[in-house]
């Protein structure tokens, strides 16, 4: 029998489901109505005609996979939470980490008498037996401490039973669960009982939470709830807080905290969700700079786990599974330590056919085995995997802890490529054909890696197959991918190389300029023969452009091009040829000259979750008047546009915006003089704001 719960809460959506649904609507129909959105549109039916050319790159290096990359989320209400066949489930799909007590379940349940007032509790869902899941799992817990009806001494004494009392190891706790959706932006779906549900009022507790929870454990790590950038609530500032939500409880909490947690339902159609996958650099880059600039002294010490994600349209079928490869191997390649799907049973929702087969609508990667409220439509058995379990276990056969993610990509927007070298020596790349009804030939072209002529081992997951099924056909280099499918390839080095060098540590850039950085790394371990260079690699996106080499461990870049993000890695050669692994990549951004004949001020503010109210202030700093100008600057993504703008003339072709005077901003004293114009921003994806502008042909310091 189905248990009713199942089918009322999912995790972003606690006891007020239907409204959090509401709000994820709505963000979806803002971002389409800006007429930005990058969507994938299906090509008609048939085989694709056009091979796509993948680049694998091992010069490029990305993260390290961690130990607790896959993770699941559990929660209070499923009955099946400790049962063997749950547990050996989710073993076999490589689960490491498992989140718990349930979403917006975390902000009502009390630990100490297992209840979760104003919500319902199964039997046989306690912590203790949670624990004993994780250990049978062979995964760690990510637990949610009570911040809505909660309290820090609450937490603290979980802590301490977890911890001193059981010995249990929980190492990641995070305080409150989407917290930001308490009502003090509008929408309320998170228990809160404070009387202040600012965000200001948020960070301060978790400074008293995490003092409170590491007074007994000071081995633990405390995490903070985040918003996704470019995702409600994301740039709105409500009350008396200095800024939107990650700004305040980074500047409050960030000395305090271990990590951040963040949620992404990136919403719309099953083409629009898996296009937004194309997000995750600059949403992570965004991250990063927020952490840079809002969490105080050594905020590189702090970690980014994502411990919610799924999708609105083909939750249980191929949609679902292409997501969560795509989402997962994006993450954690841009340096997540965590990511999580939502969740492992949830129950039967809104039924519908999705690339001919049935999607049932439910959120958890296992089937709950119950019907619709009429009962004319039940799931398949419990426990019965769905298309995103699946994708989970290709996720396990493709990333190991300790592999390092590498740079690929493609050149055809419907088939995307991620890739990992392996310690043994091996290449294993995955490649998602996100086209429901054409198969992709893909000839795959490897730098940096010779690949052996023998047959890869090849893992196949497609549309309504019920298993990932393994083979040993074809070359390295050639490939047909069936629509909607993933598909993994491990492949052998043509030779395996003894002695090779130590890869370089993290490199560390300073001096950043308009046009130069120096680069700098810690020195790499000699293998078989002494360290000859290093050569230091620009990731241009699947290609690697050498930017020089030295024998020292810093080099100074020049020619580089102002307001510009760059990603670079540093690999060793030592005398015999032998060449080291990447380092871990570095990532940073030229600035604007530090003295110009002009300025440029731009703001941005009234910020609404996809647009904003733009402001550019144009200075002259030269002694004589300007009559007569032109701004131009690129917008460093696809998504951003100019809607409107006044004080002047504005059009944008492309990424490039130009603005030129009408008769009342002509004139621009000299001296400091200036003039104001205005415009509305929209954006449908992370608001990478440009810092780079010329003004007549010369570049401008942006202020």
């Amino acid at each position: 029998m189905r248990n009713p719960s199942m089918y009322e809460y999912r995790g972003g959506a606690g006891p007020a489901g239907r409204g959090r649904r509401r709000w994820t609507s709505l963000a979806a129909s803002l971002l389409l109505a800006t007429g930005a959105l990058s969507g994938i549109h299906p090509a008609s039916a048939g085989a694709a005609t056009t091979t796509a050319t993948v680049t694998v790159n091992a010069r490029a290096g990305l993260a390290t996979v961690p130990d607790t990359a896959l993770g699941i989320n559990h929660a209070i209400w499923d009955q099946h939470l400790g049962s063997a066949e749950t547990s050996d489930l989710l073993r076999g799909a490589g689960v490491q980490m498992m989140r718990y007590p349930g979403g917006s379940y975390a902000d009502i349940y009390h630990w100490r008498d297992h209840t979760a007032p104003g919500g319902y509790v199964a039997p046989g869902t306690d912590f203790d037996t949670f624990m004993a899941a994780v250990r049978r799992v062979g995964a760690q817990p990510m637990i949610i401490a009570n911040y809505g009806t909660g309290t820090p001494a609450e937490a603290a004494e979980w802590v301490r039973y977890a911890n001193l009392t059981k010995r249990y190891g929980a190492k990641y706790w995070t305080v409150g669960n989407e917290n930001y959706g308490n009502g003090h932006y509008g929408a309320a779906w998170e228990a809160d009982d404070h009387p202040d549900k600012s965000a200001t009022q948020y960070a301060k507790l978790v400074v008293e939470y995490a003092d409170a929870m590491k007074a007994v454990d000071p081995t633990i790590k405390v995490g903070a709830v985040l918003t996704m950038p470019a995702n409600w609530p994301d740039g709105l500032t409500a009350g008396s807080d200095p800024g939107p939500w990650n700004q305040t409880v980074l500047s409050l909490a960030g000395p305090k905290i271990d990590f951040v947690d963040v949620h992404w339902y990136p919403g719309g159609s099953a083409a629009e969700s898996l296009a937004r996958t194309s997000h995750i650099g600059d949403a992570m880059y965004l991250l990063r700079q927020q952490l840079s600039r809002y969490a105080g002294a050594n905020a590189a010490r702090i970690g980014i786990s994502f411990t919610e994600l799924n999708v609105d349209a083909g939750r249980t079928t191929q949609p679902g599974a292409l997501f969560l490869a795509d989402a997962y191997s994006g993450l954690l390649e841009n340096g997540a330590f965590t990511v999580h799907w939502w969740n492992v049973h949830n129950g039967i929702g809104a039924v519908s056919a999705v690339a001919g087969q049935t999607d049932y609508g439910d959120f958890g990667i296992l089937s709950s085995g119950g019907c619709t409220s009429d009962g004319t439509v039940c799931e398949p058995p419990l426990n019965t995997p769905f298309a995103p379990y699946h994708g989970l276990s290709m996720m396990n056969l493709f990333a190991r802890a300790g592999d390092q993610f590498i740079r690929a990509g493609t050149d055809q927007p419907l088939v995307t490529a991620h890739a990992v070298r392996r310690g043994n020596g091996e290449l294993a790349v995955l490649l998602v054909n996100k086209d429901p009804d054409n198969a992709y030939p893909v000839a795959i072209d490897y730098a940096g890696f010779t690949p052996s002529a023998a047959t890869p081992t090849v893992y196949t997951h497609t549309n309504g197959a019920t298993s990932i099924a393994t083979s040993q056909t074809g070359t390295a280099t050639s490939r047909i991918l069936p629509p909607y499918s993933l598909t993994t390839l491990v492949v052998r080095p043509a030779g395996v190389v003894a002695g090779q060098p130590g890869a370089p540590g993290q490199p560390t850039a300073s001096g950043v300029t308009d046009r130069r950085a120096t680069i700098s790394w810690p020195v790499a371990a000699a293998g078989g023969s002494p360290i000859a260079k290093y050569e230091v690699y620009r990731q241009n996106g699947a290609i690697s452009e050498q930017l020089g080499e030295t024998t020292g461990t810093t080099f100074t870049v020049g020619n580089l091009n102002p307001g510009s993000r760059y990603t670079v890695n540093v690999l060793a050669r030592d005398t015999a040829g032998r060449v080291s692994w990447a380092s871990p990549p570095l990532t940073f951004a030229t600035g604007s000259p530090a003295t110009s004949v002009c300025s440029v001020r731009f703001t941005d503010s009234t910020d609404w979750g996809n647009g904003y109210i733009g402001a550019v202030d144009i200075i002259n700093n030269g002694a004589s008047p300007i009559n007569g100008w032109t701004l131009t600057w690129t917008w460093p993504t696809t998504w951003q546009q100019v809607s409107s703008g006044w004080s002047a003339n504005w059009e944008q072709v492309g990424n490039t915006v130009r603005v030129t005077n009408n008769d009342d901003s002509r004139q621009i004293a000299g001296g400091g003089g200036s003039t104001s114009i205005g415009f509305v921003g929209a954006y449908s994806g992370p608001n990478v704001l440009p810092t780079a502008f010329t003004l007549n042909g010369i570049l401008c310091t942006a202020l």
